[in-house]
């Protein structure tokens, strides 16, 4: 190098190594994910700060004090005991266990309903086939509000007056104003009975894994279906006998211009149970039926080939391998049914969303009312979707 010489060596090389820093995969991939962090974080505090500021403009206090208030209010249909002096704490508890009720409930029945009508639609039958065609287009393309208002404007609030109402088996009424059914009352013996039933499912549990490991070992079936069965009902029907039958039924009574004693299942949780579980049958049935089509149809002639009837065939062959591909998708229809119950804002029925929304005009604690609607539906959500890949792994086929 000449005397006076400039040297841009270095600058040279630290310009090099940063674009060849910028165009690594590596580094570009860092640098991506700490820009958006920064954005992240910047955009949460720039909420947190707007929310301040509106709510110490607003003199509205924060917090989750305000549940601890006198509600003020009454709520139609309850699982436990509420009144207008109760807290707002134990209205939100009562509107998700009514949240929980309709999923339940909501979940168990459009199953059943999918089940057959997916099947039905692979019925031979061409009668059984077309109906269950009909009914799966008919429902899956109708918006889940408009079959609420069905079950609620169309059928259920046309139904005759209390003192007109139609009398059903077992003490039964219905009416425009719901289904009036006898109310049990448990004695102190009850708690016995409750106990046997517990002893008989864990028993009919440890029964079939025995079962289940003899038959893999011998050859040898044993038919757990009876045993089960005498378990679960004869085991608590015997202590229930014993304990002197401590279980009575306030009966409804058909007055002259109303109905007195008993429960009553409002028209609002029918609509919603009803709409609910027949919308998302029509879903469940399409998986169900795309499930046994994913059955290698060799299976099915192999069973046949063995001399099983063709309901054998589908009950012990099919449908235990099409469990498999049901499964998965079928979480999602469960998440959409429990997180679709929120429409029943629309019909008043007194879910979670209905109650919160109650709560909130009240109080005007909008933020952790939002809240605390998230954190709820977000964790039934989290807990149907454990516990489906929990059975989904158990349903999987295990090579040996």
């Amino acid at each position: 190098m000449t005397h006076g010489a400039v040297d841009r060596t270095p600058l040279h090389d630290t310009g090099w190594s940063f674009r060849a820093a910028m165009y690594d995969p590596k580094y570009r991939s860092i640098f991506y994910q700490l820009l958006t962090i920064v954005v992240l974080v910047g955009f949460v505090w720039w909420v947190a700060h707007n929310t301040a500021v509106n709510l110490a403009r607003s003199n509205t206090a924060s917090g989750f004090g305000f549940l601890r208030g006198r509600a003020g209010f009454e709520i139609g249909q309850s699982l436990i005991t509420f009144s207008s002096d109760s807290t707002y704490a134990r209205a939100l508890l009562v509107g998700i266990l009514n949240t929980l009720l309709v999923a339940v409930t909501g979940i168990f029945t459009a199953t059943i309903i999918g089940f057959l009508i997916g099947i039905g639609r692979l019925s031979r039958n061409w009668l059984i086939a077309k109906l269950c065609t009909v009914y799966v287009e008919v429902f899956r393309n109708i918006p889940p509000l408009l079959v609420i208002f069905f079950w609620y404007l169309g059928v259920l609030s046309v139904l005759p007056q209390p003192r007109e109402s139609v009398g059903l088996p077992f003490n039964m009424f219905l009416n425009n104003r719901g289904l009036a059914f006898p109310k049990p009352i448990f004695e102190t013996g009850m708690i016995a009975v409750g106990i046997a039933l517990l002893i008989a499912i864990v028993a009919t549990i440890i029964i079939t894994r025995w079962a289940h490991k003899r038959q893999a070992a011998t050859g040898q079936p044993f038919h757990t279906v009876w045993t089960a069965i005498a378990l679960i009902v004869g085991l608590p029907l015997l202590v229930f006998v014993v304990s002197g039958f401590p279980l009575t039924f306030d009966v409804p009574v058909a007055g002259k211009f109303n109905l007195t004693g008993g429960s009553v299942v409002g028209p609002e949780f029918m609509s919603l149970f009803l709409a609910l579980s027949f919308y998302t049958a029509s879903f469940i049935a399409e998986i169900v039926r795309g499930g046994i089509r994913g059955v290698p149809k060799g299976q099915s002639e192999a069973a046949g080939a063995l001399g099983l009837h063709p309901s054998s065939v589908t009950r012990l062959v099919v449908v235990p391998q099409a469990l498999r591909i049901i499964i998965p998708p079928l979480t999602s229809q469960y998440l959409n049914l429990t997180k679709n119950s929120s429409l029943a804002i629309a019909i008043g029925f007194s879910d979670l969303v209905a109650v919160g929304g109650t709560i909130l005009n009240q109080s005007g604690q909008a933020i952790e009312i939002v809240c605390i609607w998230g954190i709820v539906y977000l964790s039934l959500s989290i807990l149907t979707s454990l516990f489906m890949n929990w059975f989904n792994a158990k349903m999987a086929l295990v090579e040996r």
